[in-house]
């Protein structure tokens, strides 16, 4: 693909055809300089089946915005939308259409609020809210879905697997086994979720952390091939990289072979004034060989080496192999704790393709619309009432309790204030016989959600590093509780509507005949 065509396919066009179509029939009828207001939100957590989430990790803000401010409908665009035909063989675009479209962009009368990335996020709770003329919102919400529904995906999982692996040195290995150019947004999001580094070397470096990995079971083979053996491989990877030698042990026999060699190289360096970093395993039973590659490393004089651990993982693999640790590791004379302290984890596959959840069910709704200065809600009714949405414009806070726990995220009208509500009143979003009511003891602090990305077509965020991500990230699972994180069967975590917003949704539904719906 040369650089003309990259533009076309990734530039103002990375939308789906139906988008450009209806914005046509937006002008025709005169709405396309209408004002609206788009939420972009989740219905639900991502389920791999044997397991659940119990919440996600935002990602994928600052790749929808950077698209955002530098999308336009140039020269080539706008040619090859003219050269698209109806079934009679006439223009599906009309010349006064298109030149309307190539003075638009995706920022010029827009405002944009979002939860920032690495936030913890929770199903209906608008994520991104885009602001501005219909059609061109109308526009965007391919690229929205697109870049943020994905990132927060690979974002969660990572922190799933992070989390069950006690918060431990954790390395992404996916970029072979990712879907072609989504390997980069998987390696940013998985940075953002919980991996510390990633083996992804120009994403790597584009976000400003050291690409990380150790040799292929390849480099053994071609010495044996020679006649040179497996020892030979090591020492000659341990005489280029004395100072980071982290050897895969596992291609002839780990424990007979593979490690007994590796210490035999670890011996040498360190007589040489040489720190080795460690092993890693890539097969087997990853448990008991780290149990047992321990009590060898240790007996050696190794009892920090790094154990890094790779082949097929995500959560549940971790959390098994930590829980068979703890068990078994005692029998052998090894402390549990430190062992687990002491391992890493190379994951690949099952994180950047999210495996057992291949999607995250992001959706963009209009909620409202302006007219002679008032914002009209919008409401789409479904049969299925988790997929009514919560109509008009809406702020989004975080209640906390007095010990600073998330105990419940709201959706409220525009013009009201959750602080000043003494009690407070939580609805249930579908279910008219479920509420909550705190009092003012009950509620330790009330935070908003969403802040200005894009004020009326000016940038007005600070762009976060992905470390200061990262922290935003800890914050909020630290502060979730400990059965919202259970990796299976997980606690649920309230999502509520204050009670003007019920009722104006109740009353919306009885207007259009639905009133089983809520």
């Amino acid at each position: 693909m040369n650089s003309r065509q990259q533009s076309l396919a990734e530039g103002m066009l990375y939308t789906d055809m139906y988008e450009l179509t209806m914005a046509q029939l937006f002008y025709r009828m005169g709405m396309h300089e209408m004002k609206v207001h788009f939420e972009h939100f989740f219905r639900k957590y991502p389920d791999y089946g044997s397991h659940q989430a119990g919440y996600c990790i935002n990602a994928g803000l600052e790749w929808f915005v950077d698209w955002m401010r530098s999308a336009h409908f140039a020269e080539a665009e706008i040619e090859c939308l003219r050269s698209q035909k109806k079934r009679s063989g006439e223009s599906m675009f009309a010349d006064d259409f298109l030149k309307w479209l190539a003075r638009q962009s995706p920022m010029e009368g827009f405002t944009v609020q979002a939860v920032p990335e690495g936030r913890v996020v929770h199903p209906d709770v608008p994520l991104t809210v885009i602001q501005g003329p219909l059609a061109m919102a109308q526009i965007m919400e391919t690229s929205i879905l697109n870049r943020l529904n994905f990132q927060t995906l690979i974002a969660t999982k990572a922190a799933r697997v992070r989390e069950a692996g006690c918060r431990r040195l954790m390395i992404e290995f996916g970029l072979r086994r990712a879907q072609d150019r989504g390997g980069n947004a998987a390696t940013r999001a998985a940075l953002i979720g919980g991996a510390d580094f990633s083996s992804n070397t120009g994403m790597s470096c584009a976000l400003g952390y050291s690409p990380k990995g150790t040799h292929a079971h390849s480099m053994i083979q071609a010495f044996m091939a020679l006649g040179g053996g497996e020892l030979a491989a090591f020492r000659a990877y341990a005489d280029l990289y004395p100072d980071d030698c982290l050897l895969l042990v596992d291609t002839i026999n780990t424990l007979e072979s593979g490690v007994p060699n590796a210490i035999k190289v670890f011996e040498e360096l360190r007589k040489k004034g040489h720190k080795p970093v460690g092993i890693r395993l890539d097969s087997g039973d990853l448990a008991h060989l780290a149990i047992q590659s321990a009590r060898l490393l240790n007996d050696a004089g190794f009892e920090d080496a790094v154990i890094l651990l790779s082949n097929q993982l995500d959560e549940m693999v971790v959390w098994q192999i930590i829980s068979q640790i703890r068990e078994e590791a005692g029998r052998y004379g090894l402390d549990a704790d430190h062992l687990i302290n002491r391992l890493a984890y190379g994951v690949g596959t099952r994180l950047v393709t999210s495996r057992g959840q291949g999607a995250l069910d992001g959706v963009y709704k209009l909620t409202a619309v302006e007219k002679n200065n008032e914002w009209i809600p919008a409401l789409k009714v479904s049969e299925t009432p988790e997929k009514t949405i919560n109509p008009g414009f809406k702020h989004v806070w975080r209640i906390y309790n007095g010990r600073n726990h998330a105990t419940a995220d709201l959706l409220g009208l525009r013009d009201e204030e959750p602080g000043q509500m003494d009690p407070l009143e939580l609805r249930h979003p579908t279910d008219r016989e479920t509420w909550r009511i705190i009092g003012k003891s009950g509620v330790g602090r009330i935070e908003p959600l969403l802040v200005d990305i894009v004020r009326d077509g000016k940038f007005v965020y600070e762009t976060p590093s992905i470390e200061e991500i990262r922290k935003k990230r800890d914050y909020d699972l630290d502060r979730l509780d400990p059965g919202v994180k259970r990796l299976v069967n997980p606690h649920i975590y309230h999502v509520s509507l204050t009670s003007r917003l019920w009722k104006l949704k109740r009353d919306l539904i009885k207007k259009k005949g639905n009133v089983s719906t809520i």
